[in-house]
């Protein structure tokens, strides 16, 4: 029998298990304080990249800081009023980059997002936009043999772990992308990858589909949570009090306010990235294209070409810099010096980001009603519907296909 499930959260991690929530069988009402897909979901990278698995800390990254905060073009900014705030978390994050660490998330992050394709596929058919789900290759390419060379930790990482690369030359970098600067000097190809063409379209064609199957979707932002015996048992919001039965957070960035409510702090910072998207580049892209020192990602999109990346600490509720976006468009013009820009918008989002690159995923330690997922980081959208889809099988009493140890919302505390 279906039980009475309330989500927090309508980005595609939110909608996606929604969805798989609701083919269940269950009850279930989402509740959020922005519209479908309009927050950090409406303008990521677009990446469906089960090759994915490399945490963000590696060794070395400590070493790495002072260049990135130092170049103008680095990928790297920490507002100074932010710095003190901060500390703890990158504390966190540099400890990571142990090799233990760092073997442990990428076998976690590869279990969780292996099936990222199939997965999207799957819902996307579902809701009548598998045209947006693009099966495709990526280039990840280098300046210098310098740079690749530093890069191999991460290629290794990858390949014990399944992935297929294909080393490539300067020409032949040209060969698969000729609008390409010829200031790379070496690249790696990585097969059978893919891509959302429009990742805004793809959420809110989810969550219409999902109110089509039955589901409710609330504009409320939740204000407090009710703990009792059991569990949650009501959650206080702009619009009133609604009970609860099953809960489930999702609510990206702002999912560390709710866990301390119910009393299970979180490391989750809101790490801000940008994207400049061109409705009008007047190029021929056939493929991503990754720069693997800037950390951004070229994607080809139903409505364009958009250039992502960059991490910004400076807290959750900060206004946008948007010089972080002009450094992005210099990246385009040096990797495509062709690109047509009149016609450009720039845009920000926090990702939410746990320090040791993997996601909160499965039920919370303390309350027996209540379910997690969030904290995906750099790959929100890669993880969103496999994410959905181990939390419906929790929920459903079915054995989730993951071992969901290593995304434990209390991996972070000391044990007693």
């Amino acid at each position: 029998m279906g039980r009475k499930i309330t989500l927090i959260g309508a980005g595609i991690v939110g909608v996606a298990t929604a969805s798989y929530l609701r083919r269940d069988g269950h009850d279930v009402t989402v509740l959020t304080a922005h519209p479908p897909g309009e927050y950090c979901s409406f303008g990521n990278a677009g990446m469906l990249n089960s090759s994915g698995c490399v945490p963000q800390s590696l060794p070395g990254v400590l070493a790495k800081v002072p260049g990135y905060l130092t170049d103008p073009l680095g990928p790297l900014m920490v507002r100074p009023g932010y710095a003190l705030k901060v500390l703890p978390w990158l504390a966190r994050f540099v400890l990571s980059a142990k090799n233990r660490r760092v073997e442990h998330a990428a076998d976690a992050l590869r279990a969780l997002i292996k099936p990222t394709l199939e997965c999207h596929e799957e819902l996307a058919r579902h809701a009548g936009c598998g045209d947006l789900i693009r099966r495709s290759p990526y280039l990840v390419v280098y300046e210098s043999e310098r740079s690749w060379r530093g890069d191999a930790r991460a290629w290794n990482l990858r390949r014990e772990r399944g992935v297929v690369t294909e080393d490539l030359d300067a020409a032949a970098l040209r060969r698969l992308v000729p609008q390409l600067a010829p200031i790379y000097a070496r690249g790696m190809l990585v097969p059978d990858q893919g891509y959302v063409a429009n990742p805004e379209r793809l959420t809110k064609a989810l969550a219409a589909q999902f109110q089509k199957d039955g589901g409710q979707i609330l504009a409320r932002k939740v204000l407090d949570i009710a703990v009792g015996e059991g569990g949650v048992h009501e959650l206080v919001t702009d619009a009133g009090r609604i009970a609860v039965e099953t809960l489930v957070v999702c609510a990206g960035a702002h999912s560390g306010e709710l866990t301390a409510m119910l009393g299970e702090k979180v490391p989750l910072e809101a790490e801000r990235g940008y994207h400049v998207t061109y409705s009008d580049p007047r190029l021929d892209i056939p493929m991503p294209v990754h720069v693997s020192d800037a950390k951004l990602f070229v994607t080809p999109m139903e409505m364009g070409v958009r250039i992502a990346g960059q991490a910004e600490f400076a807290g959750i509720h900060a206004e946008p810099d948007y010089r972080r976006a002009e450094v992005l468009e210099r990246h385009m013009q040096r990797m495509f010096p062709g690109v047509h820009g009149a016609d450009r918008t720039q845009w920000m989002g926090r990702r939410p980001s746990m320090p040791d690159s993997l996601p909160v995923l499965g039920a919370s330690a303390r309350h027996g009603n209540v379910y997690y997922a969030f904290g995906h980081g750099h790959l929100g959208l890669c993880g969103g519907a496999p994410s959905g889809r181990l939390v419906a099988d929790l929920i459903a009493g079915r054995k989730p296909a993951v071992d969901l140890a290593p995304y434990r919302v209390n991996r972070f505390q000391p044990r007693g």
